[in-house]
């Protein structure tokens, strides 16, 4: 087969076609369409309401507020159809050892001073002065302030206050955000076609997916290929054969169960990660219940005993039984090959610890944007779109390798396995610089930025040997005063916000269930 070098004979690359709904599908349907309105391409989407979705998290990290804003979706509006509630981060248990906790908040920490990093500050005052003058880490983090009163605002760019340092994302039910999301791209002119696709046509010459052709006989052509067929790969592995990359030596959890539970009292404004012997538990506050799952690996602990921890640590009575799901942590070999873009899980599947799955969705139609072909494709610009997702995924995949390596636990075999097991070299270089004098040096345009490597070495109990040599230059007194003053004016200002669900009703995102009939009281 001929591939096309993308030189001369271009031509307008008019029909999108995405295999699959879902939140990935939907969330490409709703992006393309936005943009497609000069009446020149169309975008057509496939689904089978026979074959079911998986929800890929309910959990998302900030920028899908910026995916949100780019389909001007009202924030509002958005929250009271998804039953969404605000995330501030993530409260870890039993991470470092059993009955530690620490929380991951989305933000910085603290104010630098003359360019040093708050961190560095905050080191050598915790070695000078000790834990009781020093303070948590997290005292120096609004979003941390807010979390731990479960309290919730928006931060304001003009404001005066400590506030403007929230940083926030959303939970929401997956299932209504893809229903959101296909309601707004049937407004701007999608096409849904409902069927299941039984074969596959390659061009002869490019080898290019040229069609699809569904059950009922019907074929549907297009110049470009979202897969989005889930861990299957319809297009990107079962036609193309791209390959896949595993990672399960480094990241063993092959396995979740999931349910939702009665919700209990007001959500609390973040996640809460509970580890377990071989694996670890989430639990995602929304307006209407609680998500709830056991992340756990099959090669240390069974399906029947996973499921026991799971119901055994629940909050309230759980809705329905638990339903499993099987995966392989890893990636496509290539995102993008010929004609064909995967996204979600088609394009591969790191465990939704630090809530990701939808950020890479967001990510690579973003990047697709960025490098939006005509006819033929030019291999320079998919070559880049493949190698910018992997980095990223990379990137997510050492940051969730670090949570697992930086434990103290022995207490099982599975803590005992990843305590010791071998990581990527570019995660030990990581590591070692930490551990030296608590530097964390961000390369190209990482997921994950300073505070939350922080938040997580500091959580675990993987502390520096000494803090950075350029802090001595500072007045240690001083330094003191302004981190006293710091302190206390998270504390203050958390303490005065409203509560996360008086926010929820007050800025008009709260979902009100309709009354019924024999509820009314005469």
């Amino acid at each position: 087969m001929r591939e096309s070098n993308g030189i001369g004979n271009a031509g307008r690359l008019a029909r999108v076609v995405i295999v699959g709904g879902g939140t990935a599908g939907w969330m490409a349907a709703a992006a393309l369409s936005r943009f497609f309105n000069d009446g020149q391409r169309t975008v057509t989407l496939i689904e089978s309401d026979a074959i079911g979705t998986v929800g890929v998290g309910e959990a998302t990290i900030p920028p899908i507020r910026s995916f949100n804003a780019m389909l001007d979706i009202n924030e509002a509006e958005f929250l009271r159809e998804t039953r969404g509630t605000a995330k501030l981060g993530i409260d870890f248990v039993n991470w470092g050892r059993i009955g530690d906790r620490y929380f991951h908040p989305f933000g910085e920490y603290g104010q630098s001073l003359h360019g040093i990093a708050f961190h560095q500050l905050w080191l050598r005052e915790h070695a000078r002065s000790g834990a009781a003058v020093a303070g948590d880490i997290g005292a120096y983090s609004m979003s941390t302030a807010a979390a731990r009163m479960g309290r919730f605002a928006r931060p304001a760019a003009t404001a005066q206050s400590v506030v403007r340092e929230i940083a926030y994302a959303y939970h929401f039910d997956a299932g209504l955000y893809a229903a959101f999301l296909r309601r707004l791209a049937e407004c701007q002119g999608v096409t849904r076609i409902e069927g299941t696709i039984a074969h596959v046509t390659r061009d002869g010459e490019t080898g290019n997916v040229a069609s699809v052709t569904l059950e009922s006989g019907a074929t549907i052509a297009g110049d470009l290929f979202i897969d989005c067929s889930g861990f299957r790969g319809l297009l990107i592995e079962e036609a193309l054969e791209t390959g896949y990359e595993d990672w399960s030596h480094w990241l063993p959890m092959d396995r979740a169960l999931a349910v939702p539970s009665a919700r209990r009292g007001p959500p609390d404004p973040f996640t809460r990660s509970t580890a377990h012997s071989a694996g670890w538990q989430w639990r995602i506050p929304l307006q209407h219940r609680t998500g709830n799952g056991h992340v756990y690996s099959s090669a240390f602990m069974g399906e029947t005993e996973a499921r026991e921890i799971l119901l055994d640590h629940l909050e309230a009575a759980p809705i329905g039984e638990p339903r499993g799901l099987k995966f392989l942590t890893g990636m496509r070999r290539k995102a993008w090959n010929h004609n064909v873009v995967a996204l979600g899980l088609s394009s591969g599947f790191i465990e939704p610890l630090e809530s990701t799955s939808i950020h890479l969705i967001q990510n690579g139609i973003q990047r697709l944007f960025a490098l939006f072909p005509d006819t033929p494709i030019n291999p320079v610009e998919r070559d880049e779109y493949n190698r910018g997702m992997r980095d990223l995924f990379e990137d997510v995949r050492d940051f969730i390798i670090l949570h697992y390596k930086a434990t103290q636990r022995e207490d099982s075999e599975f803590w005992r396995y990843v305590k010791h097991m071998s990581i990527p070299d570019s995660l030990a270089r990581k590591m070692a610089l930490w551990q030296h004098r608590g530097r964390v040096l961000r390369e190209n345009a990482e997921l994950f930025a300073q505070p939350s490597w922080i938040a997580v070495m500091l959580g675990q109990n993987i502390w520096p040997e000494t803090h950075d040599p350029i802090v001595d230059t500072l007045d240690e007194a001083k330094v003191a005063a302004a981190m006293a003053q710091m302190r206390a004016a998270y504390a203050d200002v958390a303490a005065r916000l409203p509560s996360h669900e008086d926010f929820l009703r007050q800025s008009g995102s709260w979902h009100e269930a309709p009354v019924m009939p024999q509820q009314v009281v005469a």
